[in-house]
């Protein structure tokens, strides 16, 4: 079963970065890309940085500490020092509202 969570208002996420929020045991970092919403594990499966503070660009984001890259959409890493994906969930926006899915996406 999966837990629907609302986490923010759209307007109050900055398009092109990313933030971060903490929903029960689960530590996400949320990006904003016009109106849409990607949700990944915050931290980097390389070095525990937080992903929410990376740079973000065509879809991915690079973690601050070491440059991996993840893909918002797969979470995949694309570029080393990182070989494992982080998690991803679903995320969607209601009448100006994100709202989380706790069950992992993929």
């Amino acid at each position: 079963m999966t837990d629907r969570v609302r986490v923010s208002a759209l307007a109050d996420l900055p398009d092109g970065r990313g933030v971060r929020v903490d929903v029960g045991e689960h530590r996400v970092a949320l990006f904003r890309i016009g109106s849409d919403v990607y949700a990944i594990g915050d931290l980097c499966t390389h070095a525990e940085a937080s992903l929410a503070e990376g740079e973000v660009w065509d879809g991915s984001v690079e973690c601050p500490r070491h440059g991996a890259e993840f893909d918002l959409r797969t979470g995949a890493p694309g570029a080393l020092p990182a070989t494992r994906p982080v998690d991803v969930y679903a995320a969607d926006v209601e009448d100006g509202v994100v709202f989380l899915h706790l069950e992992e996406a993929s």
